[in-house]
């Protein structure tokens, strides 16, 4: 058997914790993983893993060799990628871990559209709100939204700022009236979305300050946004959501924006990867294909801007 695919097999029989997972995961059938593990244990003279009906667990020397092992393959995989750059197109799987919402309106359709130009392109893309650990290796790119926090060996650029604007549809303004400024909101009712179990404040930006939080009064929170935008529209409450969501209900005229004179809170969202000597093109032209095309989707239109 090929040394560098058995070693493969083993790394990820360590990081899935069993070899039915590994099957799944790279497409073998679970005896031909077992063969695998068994030809390295065999070639070096030394048990790597500890298996039983229920469990493995890493020999002292598996632990080891598990750590040789992945910097053997990252280095494999580094010198396919110096090949795949000569290429005129990317090629391969790209794991791409995104926000739900955010990824599925507005990311997913910029890869979806990439992988139509380019058929030697995979895509791998996992819908969670979760932050995933690059450093664990499951995914090439993570999209995150709001603040990013500083880390050893990963690389971040901005690919947009969502403008979050408040709205609310004409039956709920007719019948409750139409909110003049910020503080005016606080007499009215809105459709909150709650994260972990926390209702989330609004955010308004301030020059040269940081931004004004404003928790309004509500009696429905949601944990997801086009929920809330649905409860908008049917007259539930004033929400806070991003113009992409809610831009042609705006247009349509199910909801109204409010307080056009305030300009909106940017809420960032950024590509991440783990820094490397050299970037797959697959990735680069991920992150250059999202930083072009996501800013036009999320502009406001002058009108709506504010001021």
């Amino acid at each position: 058997m090929d040394r560098l695919t058995s070693m493969a097999v083993f790394v990820k029989a360590v990081e899935l914790g069993s070899f039915a997972a590994v099957a799944d995961e790279l497409g073998l059938s679970g005896p031909m993983v077992g063969k695998h593990i068994h030809g390295l244990e065999q070639r070096l003279g030394v048990r790597l893993l500890n298996r039983t009906t229920r469990r493995q667990s890493l020999t002292d020397f598996g632990r080891a060799y598990y750590e040789r092992c992945r910097i053997v393959i990252a280095e494999a995989e580094a010198a396919d990628a110096l090949a795949e750059d000569q290429l005129a197109q990317p090629r391969g799987k790209l794991r791409v871990a995104l926000p739900v919402h955010f990824g599925r309106h507005c990311v997913a359709p910029v890869l979806l559209g990439l992988a139509r130009d380019y058929p030697a392109l995979e895509l791998d893309l996992a819908f969670s709100d979760r932050f995933v650990d690059l450093a664990e290796g499951d995914y090439d790119i993570a999209i995150r939204t709001g603040a990013l926090e500083d880390k050893a060996g990963v690389a971040a650029r901005r690919i947009a700022r969502q403008p979050m604007i408040v709205c609310a549809s004409p039956a709920y303004l007719k019948t409750h009236g139409r909110p003049a400024d910020i503080d005016a909101l606080a007499s009215h009712q809105a459709v909150l979305y709650r994260r972990s179990g926390r209702a989330r404040p609004w955010l308004f930006p301030r020059d040269g300050q940081a931004p004004r939080e404003f928790m309004p009064q509500s009696r429905i929170r949601m944990d997801d946004l086009d929920a809330i935008a649905d409860a908008a529209t049917l007259g539930m409450g004033i929400a806070w959501l991003p113009y992409w969501l809610v831009g042609e209900r705006l247009r349509t005229g199910e909801l109204e924006l409010l307080l056009p004179a305030q300009a909106p809170f940017l809420y960032d969202a950024h590509a991440l990867w783990l820094q490397a000597a050299h970037l797959p093109r697959k990735v680069r032209m991920a992150v250059d294909a999202l930083a072009q095309a996501l800013p036009g989707l999320m502009a406001l239109p002058e009108a709506e801007a504010g001021s």
